[in-house]
């Protein structure tokens, strides 16, 4: 199980190799959400996502011998990325299993970072039985995307950098609001608050249709979504929350919010027209949820984790057409 200690011992391995990223501000951001808006952006991150910390905090922990065999994944696209990048950069070969439905920018961008990757249809094929063969055929480590202890304490290095930031800022209670897949950065970044900022409420944010972890800590168990594709906010759609990951959600974070497409869609243009920074719909809900639902939002300011930035060009330039400022 990831703890503090874990998260600690990440950043100093990742440190000198990942990017530190600000809080950003806009008085237009505020003055819609009705409150003072924080935006953590992680899709300024080296592969545009906040994937590359676990995916580095994963590798790096590995026996050199083992870390020189290779590694392997199963991704949508961010997590791919991140791997791929930290593969690189530790001269060490990465296969990643990739939805043949995922965004094409990011199968294209996993190859470009050198990665081999295998396609799978996600409705007749099953991923962890090509995984485990070709596991076995080439003794490739596995690292999963959300639940791995070493991959919740990279991403928990984003909750150490919040509760700093937020201290220079003078906020030092309110909720802040994570885009919610399978867990790992909403798990991680709970474990940093817990020991460094006990006032922030960590809350989960996902889109309508596919909001399994809302539901699990309504109901105190992991709970599933009925489908695995069919939203524009591809980065955080998961079958269920991790086994790993949920004990520590439900122990740490306070109810889920949950967004429609059309406003993550409105976030992503808002975020590009007044913080001037790229976010996917999935990276964009927990902004989402800080514009427009105040009502279930907490404290005088919200701090909101824009987590990826890897957008096809046709849906940005949806998002921005549709709610041009």
């Amino acid at each position: 199980m990831s703890n503090l200690d874990m998260i600690h011992a990440a950043a100093r391995r990742l440190d000198g190799h990942v990017r530190r990223t600000p809080l950003l501000s806009s008085s237009f951001l505020d003055e819609i959400a009705g409150r003072r808006v924080l935006v953590k952006p992680e899709c300024l991150q080296h592969t545009g996502s906040f994937k590359f910390r676990g995916g580095w905090s994963a590798l790096s922990a590995l026996d050199p011998d083992v870390r020189a065999r290779g590694v392997i994944a199963f991704s949508s696209g961010n997590h791919a990325q991140g791997i791929a990048l930290a593969a690189q950069r530790h001269d060490t070969t990465a296969v990643i299993i990739m939805p043949s439905d995922a965004p094409k920018m990011k199968i294209d961008n996993t190859r470009a970072l050198g990665a081999e990757v295998v396609l799978y249809d996600r409705a007749t094929e099953d991923r962890d039985v090509i995984g485990d063969r070709l596991s076995a055929e080439r003794n490739l480590t596995l690292i999963k995307p959300y639940d791995e202890p070493l991959v919740i304490a990279g991403q928990g290095t984003t909750g150490l950098e919040i509760a700093e930031q937020a201290a220079v800022e003078g906020v030092t209670s309110g909720d802040v609001l994570v885009p919610c897949g399978g867990g790992g950065l909403t798990s991680g970044i709970s474990l940093a608050l817990e020991g460094h900022a006990p006032e922030m409420q960590v809350r989960p944010v996902e889109p309508e249709d596919f909001d399994d972890v809302a539901r699990s800590l309504k109901s105190g168990k992991i709970e599933r979504n009925d489908r695995q594709s069919g939203s524009l906010c591809d980065a955080i759609i998961t079958p269920a929350c991790g086994d790993l990951t949920f004990p520590i959600i439900k122990r740490n974070c306070g109810t889920g919010i949950v967004v429609t497409e059309e406003e993550a869609l409105r976030a992503v243009a808002l975020a590009f027209a007044r913080l001037k920074i790229v976010v996917e719909p999935g990276g964009a809900v927990a902004l989402a949820a800080a514009l427009f639902h105040g009502d279930q939002i907490n404290g005088d300011a919200v701090i909101a984790v824009a987590s990826g930035g890897n957008i096809d060009a046709d849906v940005f330039r949806m998002a921005l057409e549709r709610y041009a400022e």
